[in-house]
């Protein structure tokens, strides 16, 4: 079946970085749009950034002009460059990515199984 691995979570002080991987791999005919998404303990899950089949990106106010998505399509990976990491980022981080399977019809949104990120002060 389609899955999701994700790595390069950790614990990071405030103001380094750190680099999320996310690599699709199963019965795959296309990737369309692939994200990052995050929940921290209480708080609903937010979009971070997404990107689309063509490259435009989209990233939520909080995190622009600090992370950075981008993919390469030859490897099925979707990646999450992040910058002058914050306490308050710290979170679960889940990549998704809308998956055209091979012999179907439509598209279904596959989710990572979610990788730590812990900042400190």
């Amino acid at each position: 079946q389609v899955q999701l691995v994700e790595s390069g979570g950790g614990l990071v002080q405030a103001g380094g970085s750190l680099r999320l991987s996310c690599a699709v791999s199963g019965p795959i005919s296309s990737i369309n749009a692939m994200g990052w998404y995050r929940q921290a303990p209480g708080n609903q899950r937010e979009l971070v950034a997404t990107i689309t089949s063509g490259g435009s990106t989209n990233y939520a106010a909080s995190v622009k002009g600090r992370f950075t998505i981008s993919r390469d399509n030859a490897k099925n990976t979707v990646y999450l460059q992040m910058n002058s990491l914050k306490p308050e980022d710290t979170a679960v981080y889940y990549c998704n990515a809308e998956v055209l399977g091979l012999l179907q019809q439509l598209p279904f949104k596959y989710w990572g199984q979610g990788t730590q990120v812990t900042v400190s002060s």
